[in-house]
Protein backbone atom coordinates (compact mmCIF):
# COMPACT_ATOMS: atom_id res chain seq x y z
CA UNK A 1 0.00 0.00 0.00
CA UNK A 2 1.14 3.49 -0.66
CA UNK A 3 1.82 5.99 2.07
CA UNK A 4 -0.92 8.39 1.00
CA UNK A 5 -3.49 5.59 1.01
CA UNK A 6 -2.45 4.61 4.53
CA UNK A 7 -2.74 8.24 5.64
CA UNK A 8 -6.26 8.48 4.23
CA UNK A 9 -7.25 5.24 5.92
CA UNK A 10 -6.00 6.45 9.32
CA UNK A 11 -7.85 9.77 8.94
CA UNK A 12 -11.06 8.00 7.88
CA UNK A 13 -10.88 5.63 10.85
CA UNK A 14 -10.32 8.51 13.29
CA UNK A 15 -13.27 10.43 11.83
CA UNK A 16 -15.47 7.31 12.03
CA UNK A 17 -14.60 6.71 15.68
CA UNK A 18 -15.38 10.35 16.50
CA UNK A 19 -18.69 10.09 14.65
CA UNK A 20 -19.64 6.97 16.60
CA UNK A 21 -18.82 8.72 19.88
CA UNK A 22 -20.88 11.80 18.93
CA UNK A 23 -23.86 9.71 17.81
CA UNK A 24 -23.76 7.52 20.91
CA UNK A 25 -23.67 10.61 23.16
CA UNK A 26 -26.96 11.83 21.67
CA UNK A 27 -30.30 10.65 22.95
CA UNK A 28 -33.25 10.96 20.56
CA UNK A 29 -35.67 11.64 23.43
CA UNK A 30 -33.97 14.82 24.56
CA UNK A 31 -31.67 13.26 27.13
CA UNK A 32 -28.13 12.23 26.39
CA UNK A 33 -25.23 14.60 26.95
CA UNK A 34 -27.44 17.70 27.00
CA UNK A 35 -29.57 16.36 29.88
CA UNK A 36 -26.47 15.42 31.83
CA UNK A 37 -25.02 18.93 31.71
CA UNK A 38 -28.16 21.03 31.52
CA UNK A 39 -30.94 19.50 33.50
CA UNK A 40 -34.38 21.11 33.23
CA UNK A 41 -33.48 24.55 34.61
CA UNK A 42 -30.94 25.66 32.01
CA UNK A 43 -32.82 25.46 28.74
CA UNK A 44 -30.34 27.59 26.77
CA UNK A 45 -27.43 25.30 27.62
CA UNK A 46 -29.38 22.26 26.49
CA UNK A 47 -30.24 23.81 23.16
CA UNK A 48 -26.64 24.83 22.50
CA UNK A 49 -25.40 21.32 23.30
CA UNK A 50 -27.95 19.79 20.92
CA UNK A 51 -26.97 22.24 18.18
CA UNK A 52 -23.29 21.44 18.67
CA UNK A 53 -23.93 17.68 18.55
CA UNK A 54 -26.02 17.98 15.40
CA UNK A 55 -23.47 20.20 13.64
CA UNK A 56 -20.61 17.93 14.72
CA UNK A 57 -22.46 14.92 13.29
CA UNK A 58 -22.95 16.60 9.92
CA UNK A 59 -19.40 17.93 9.78
CA UNK A 60 -17.89 14.53 10.58
CA UNK A 61 -20.12 12.83 8.00
CA UNK A 62 -19.04 15.34 5.34
CA UNK A 63 -15.38 14.88 6.33
CA UNK A 64 -15.67 11.09 6.02
CA UNK A 65 -17.30 11.26 2.58
CA UNK A 66 -14.72 13.82 1.40
CA UNK A 67 -11.79 11.73 2.63
CA UNK A 68 -13.15 8.63 0.92
CA UNK A 69 -13.66 10.51 -2.35
CA UNK A 70 -10.17 12.04 -2.19
CA UNK A 71 -8.57 8.69 -1.41
CA UNK A 72 -10.23 7.12 -4.44
CA UNK A 73 -9.26 9.98 -6.75
CA UNK A 74 -5.68 10.40 -5.55
CA UNK A 75 -4.73 6.74 -5.19
CA UNK A 76 -6.47 5.38 -8.29
CA UNK A 77 -4.29 3.67 -10.86
CA UNK A 78 -5.68 3.96 -14.38
CA UNK A 79 -5.85 0.56 -16.04
CA UNK A 80 -7.48 1.54 -19.32
CA UNK A 81 -5.22 2.80 -22.08
CA UNK A 82 -6.70 5.43 -24.34
CA UNK A 83 -5.99 4.82 -28.01
CA UNK A 84 -4.93 7.73 -30.16
CA UNK A 85 -7.24 8.17 -33.16
CA UNK A 86 -4.36 9.27 -35.41
CA UNK A 87 -2.01 6.45 -34.48
CA UNK A 88 -1.94 3.47 -36.83
CA UNK A 89 -3.36 0.32 -35.35
CA UNK A 90 -1.13 -2.69 -34.95
CA UNK A 91 -2.65 -5.79 -36.44
CA UNK A 92 -1.43 -9.05 -35.11
CA UNK A 93 -1.05 -11.89 -37.54
CA UNK A 94 -3.26 -14.71 -36.50
CA UNK A 95 -1.92 -18.24 -36.76
CA UNK A 96 -3.91 -20.39 -39.16
CA UNK A 97 -6.36 -22.61 -37.43
CA UNK A 98 -5.19 -26.18 -37.11
CA UNK A 99 -7.70 -28.54 -38.61
CA UNK A 100 -8.11 -32.17 -37.74
CA UNK A 101 -5.74 -34.47 -39.63
CA UNK A 102 -7.25 -35.93 -42.73
CA UNK A 103 -7.03 -39.52 -43.81
CA UNK A 104 -4.76 -40.09 -46.82
CA UNK A 105 -6.59 -40.17 -50.11
CA UNK A 106 -6.25 -43.44 -51.99
CA UNK A 107 -6.28 -43.39 -55.75
CA UNK A 108 -8.13 -46.21 -57.36
CA UNK A 109 -5.81 -48.45 -59.30
CA UNK A 110 -6.76 -49.46 -62.78
CA UNK A 111 -7.20 -53.17 -63.25
CA UNK A 112 -6.67 -54.84 -66.58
Amino acid sequence: MSTIFSLFMVLIIIACVLLVIIVMAQNPKGGGLSATFGGSSAQFGVQRTNDFMEKATWVLAIIIVSLIFLSVVLTAKPSVQIKDANAPEKKEAKAPAQSAPQAPVQKPTATK
